[in-house]
């Protein structure tokens, strides 16, 4: 029996039917006895056989057109056993009517010794035939759980609806999983019991982890800002249980929940905060029926803004980016989700204003939302030109485009590292922040352009950011490598970030940097510590967590705000305005011509000196450019850089 179960085997429709009607007979038999006070010599004298075999027949042709052999027993449900309750009752009315109008008359039988029989025949059947199921059913649970084949002992989060139709969905997929019961806060709850198993109070995970070896915890994926629900997966992670999410079930494919819809709780569930409400009249009102021009189109940002704006239904999105397969995917992607918006793929280097002027000419954006630019920290602090070309002359390219070709709105994306900068990378994208903002009371600006910024740290799983990176070094079995005990980050998701993005680009009107409110900084380490744990190892014991010195132009924090700026609170409280310090547009642009001059020679030590005196908070840190600020000459800079 075992085995047979074990091997998925499927007991014959037609033996369930036999089964059926032998109990469906012994009931009747039995009940024939009790009414007749079991007196065999009379009985077997009378019409017991005929009473017998045609009841048997009107059953067995109700239950035949109700399909009552046709289910698994194994999955028999409340459904199942009310089929099987009406069944008969039918069979027991239809048998009382044909007992009425022929077996009476015929045989001047006693009518009420009949009802009698019928009465106690529909008691004992109807039960037999529910018992049968249920005693099958828990019988199939019960070798599958104790089957040699040792189960995962898991804990579902929460004991609404969504949580009792998951443990359901367990049972019925044939799991591996052993479900040990319900966590939840609902004190109304605890300690009762719901689909056969106990709710526990979540304070009790310790304790059911240590009895029943706990190993997972199982999870509806949405909602996962709840303060409660984070505090429970924080204790999980504490005590070593891993953590598994499930969509919710409006989202089950076909209504089922399948197993590999079961995943593994990612870090970027575990920082989410509420989700950010956003004025989506306002940024409509921006986009609806507008040409859209995206630079860095197929980038972690540029490629959510091409979604989200999208959405907005913009007569036309450019999509600008020099990566040709990436560009492809995202072509191919839009092309799936939004069939009915025109779309056009223009592959071209913000640094070739020939190219951009072309891109401008064509489509004549009106709206521009510049994201390319190089973002690699140590990178850039080996390649101080190419950080300069693309992200200054860039964006400098883009930002003159658009006032030329009269384009409505110029939004930049930016980042935390241009405040008061410690490398290459982030001093040029403060280079690119001060042109845009240069470029509001600019005599060129004839056609009125809003030139607006955007300034936000990290965001999560963005390309070659760290969670990418130590996801690849716990697969690979570690070590994680974090480059400081103590550094730390501000972090948010890509969609909340390019949502910000969005509704900045719709407050401003000229010249403002907009910052976001980036939540609580993390702890590079922590984060490594949790995902080590999320992914159901150990840290030291499993993976290790090596620290292997700070990068080349990185410093333990980030900041929004360079010295002497504070801000100014708009009607979104994630936003703020950044009262920062701006320069005459002369000035920056006659800067902006002698950096792109230094460049063109590929001088580095002087690129980055030059850099320092546009950008005077520029401060190298962990870089062989830090001599520069202690007033060393070019030339011993040069040549210590050389060696």
């Amino acid at each position: 029996m075992k085995k047979f179960l074990l091997f998925d085997k499927v007991v014959p429709r037609w033996m369930i039917m036999v089964l059926d009607l032998f109990i469906i007979t012994w009931s009747f038999t039995t009940a024939y006895f009790i009414v007749h006070r079991f007196e065999f010599y009379n009985i077997l004298r009378g019409y017991f056989f005929i009473y017998t075999g045609l009841y048997v027949a009107i059953s067995a042709g109700v239950m035949f057109s109700m399909r009552i052999h046709s289910g698994l027993i194994r999955y028999s449900n409340t459904r199942d056993m009310l089929r099987i309750f009406a069944a008969t009752f039918i069979s027991t009315l239809v048998y009382s009517i044909v007992a009425n109008f022929w077996v009476v008359p015929a045989f001047k039988t006693d009518i009420f010794s009949l009802n009698l029989i019928l009465l106690v025949n529909f008691s004992l059947s109807s039960t037999l035939l529910i018992l049968l199921r249920a005693a099958a059913k828990s019988i199939y649970h019960y070798i599958l759980n104790y089957s040699a084949e040792k189960k995962t002992a898991v804990v579902i989060y929460g004991s609404d609806n969504n949580a009792i139709l998951i443990k359901q969905a367990l049972v019925n997929a044939q799991s591996n999983f052993s479900v040990i019961g319900f966590v939840d806060y609902n004190t109304d709850k605890i300690n009762k019991e719901i689909s056969g198993v106990m709710i526990y109070n979540i304070s009790k995970l310790s304790y059911i982890k240590q009895k029943y070896k706990v190993e997972k915890l199982i999870v509806v994926n949405n909602h996962l800002d709840e303060k409660e629900k984070k505090v429970a997966l924080e204790a999980c992670l504490a005590l070593g249980i891993q953590v598994l999410t499930v969509p919710p079930s409006d989202q089950w494919i076909y209504g089922k929940l399948t197993l590999n819809q079961l995943k593994d709780l990612k870090i970027e569930d575990l920082l989410q905060r509420k989700p950010i409400k956003i004025d989506t009249t306002g940024i409509s009102k921006d986009i609806a029926g507008k040409r859209v021009l995206i630079t860095g189109a197929a980038g972690s940002i540029g490629s959510e803004i091409v979604k989200q704006v999208l959405q907005y239904k913009p007569e036309l999105v450019i999509l600008c980016d020099q990566a040709e397969s990436p560009l492809h995917e995202i072509q191919l992607e839009v092309e799936e989700k939004f069939p009915n918006i025109a779309t056009k793929i223009f592959i071209g280097d913000v640094r070739s204003y020939r190219r951009m002027y072309k891109l401008f000419s064509d489509y004549y954006p009106e709206v521009v939302y510049h994201a390319a630019a190089y973002k690699h920290v140590p990178m850039m602090e080996e390649n101080p030109s190419v950080a300069v070309k693309a992200n200054v002359l860039g964006t400098k390219n883009i930002a003159d485009l658009a006032m030329e070709f009269g384009s409505r709105k110029f939004v930049m994306v930016s980042t935390d590292k241009a405040v008061n900068p410690s490398n290459v990378m982030g001093a040029s994208k403060r280079i690119a922040e001060i042109y845009i903002q240069s470029l509001r009371n600019s005599n060129r600006n004839i056609s009125g352009t809003a030139f607006i910024t955007t300034r936000f740290g990290n965001v999560l799983g963005s390309n070659g950011s760290v969670i990418p990176r130590f996801q690849s070094q716990i697969q690979k079995g570690g070590p994680i490598t974090v480059t400081h005990p103590e550094i730390i980050r501000y972090f948010m998701t890509i969609p909340e970030a390019v949502q910000l993005v969005l509704e900045a680009g719709t407050m401003g009107s000229g010249g403002e940097i907009f910052t976001f409110d980036m939540g609580e900084p993390v702890k590079i380490v922590d984060l490594a510590t949790k995902m080590i744990k999320l992914a159901g190892l150990q840290p030291d014991k499993d993976i290790k967590i090596v620290f292997t010195g700070l990068r080349p132009g990185e410093k333990l924090y980030e900041e929004l705000l360079n010295d002497g700026e504070s801000t100014l609170p708009t009607h979104n409280e994630k936003i703020n305005i950044a009262k920062v310090i701006t320069y005459p547009y002369q000035e920056v642009t006659n800067n902006i011509k002698a950096l792109l001059e230094i460049s063109d020679q590929d001088d580095e030590v002087a690129i980055v000196n030059k850099m320092k005196e546009i950008v005077p908070e520029f401060i190298s840190k962990n870089s062989k450019y830090e001599l520069l600020d202690v007033g060393v000459s070019l030339e011993s800079e040069k040549d210590t850089v050389l060696q």
